[in-house]
């Protein structure tokens, strides 16, 4: 028999169940579906999943002040850390080399950029604030951290829906860039095969790129310095060969823990009573046609290139020009193949994808610069 105290205390948990953490714990469970039966990005997905999921138990200790997903949000939401670490580990497992011997593919990763601000524009015409609808716009990057640093920013009370919104779309990349691109291009397009580069990039270039970058950027969009720096510095890691040991922590235990706890503290903020709005919908609507926008920018970009450089470019490789790196890049090839499987389209879009990585980190920047937001 269970003591009248006992029972109460059992009484308190069921008496703060609430519909809406009910919805919650049910979108707890399809994330966490997700991310283990179909293993869509399941290092991002499990944790944020397990997150909301621990987050919207009746009274859980967890999210209070002194609870350990309140202290890492604080530890490394509140104050960017987390999402920057993970740069590091990103531009350490980052081959800029295809994008050197090609520098033309830049202007790819910039097509692949522009839903980011017709999105912001949808945003402002629907009602969003200027820091909402930039925050929103960046899921058009495809990339999951730098969505988390803008929006951590600019608008932390959207952060649970736009980083579900940014992590479940890169994981739809191959579902969702295939049709866009079979649609805007010829059969005779997709049959273009372009030849590798005969340059050999040199130790010294691939050492400088990254140091180049980083004063550039740096210089131009002031803003962009906390994202491309930290990226900038995992590949110089990389390629400098002298860090060894720290460039395989960072692309590896570093990384991991800091994607840990990073979907653990992101999933706390998926808390019912203030994810269950109808902006949320509209959050996620308007992610996926960031996201269909840049791609179809991207592949008309490829179209006028092929065009100025008289039918040597194949309009596929645009498609890789967001940053959902590497896997972007993987589905051009895929597709290019469905076509002609003896054509090798990867390095030209891996060239595309790294571009994006960087024009995503630009653009981050340049929507913190025009909401005069810095990294505060």
């Amino acid at each position: 028999m269970l003591d009248a105290d006992t029972l109460a205390l059992l009484l308190q948990g069921v008496n703060h169940v609430t519909p809406q953490s009910l919805v919650m714990i049910g979108v707890a469970f399809v994330l966490l579906y997700l991310g283990i039966v179909k293993d869509y990005e399941p290092l991002l997905l499990l944790p944020i999943g397990a997150g909301c999921l621990l987050a919207n138990l009746p009274l859980s200790p967890l999210i209070a002040e002194d609870g350990m997903l309140r202290v890492l949000y604080n530890m490394g939401i509140a104050n960017e850390l987390f999402p920057l670490l993970i740069f590091i580990g990103i531009g350490a497992l980052t081959d800029f080399g295809p994008l050197l011997e090609n520098p033309r593919l830049v202007l790819l990763g910039a097509a692949g950029q522009f839903g980011i601000f017709l999105t912001l524009i949808v945003a402002l015409l629907l009602g969003f604030t200027q820091p909402e609808a930039a925050s929103i716009g960046i899921i058009g990057a495809i990339d999951g951290p730098t969505s988390i640093y803008v929006s951590g920013i600019l608008a932390p009370h959207l952060l649970g829906p736009i980083t579900v919104a940014a992590y479940s779309y890169m994981s739809l990349v191959p579902v969702i860039l295939p049709p866009i691109m079979k649609l805007l291009t010829t059969k005779q397009e997709r049959l273009i095969r372009m030849p590798y580069s005969q340059r050999v990039i040199s130790r010294r270039t691939r050492i400088l790129f990254p140091i180049v970058v980083t004063v550039v950027v740096g210089t131009l969009v002031p803003f962009a310095t906390p994202l491309i720096g930290m990226l900038m510095l995992g590949n110089l890691m990389k390629e400098s060969g002298v860090v060894e040991r720290l460039t395989k922590a960072s692309a590896n235990e570093i990384a991991n823990t800091v994607t840990l706890f990073l979907g653990l503290a992101v999933g706390s903020t998926m808390v019912g009573t203030e994810f269950l709005k109808a902006s949320t919908l509209a959050i996620l609507v308007l992610g996926i046609v960031a996201f269909v926008v840049d791609g179809v920018a991207g592949v008309l970009f490829a179209k006028l290139l092929n065009k100025l450089s008289g039918g040597k470019v194949n309009p596929l490789i645009g498609a890789a020009g967001i940053s959902a790196f590497p896997m972007a890049a993987r589905v051009v090839q895929r597709v290019a193949q469905e076509e002609d499987f003896e054509n090798f389209l990867l390095m030209h879009a891996m060239g595309a994808n790294a571009a994006g990585q960087i024009a995503s980190v630009v653009a981050g920047g340049v929507l913190l610069a025009l909401m005069g937001a810095g990294g505060a």
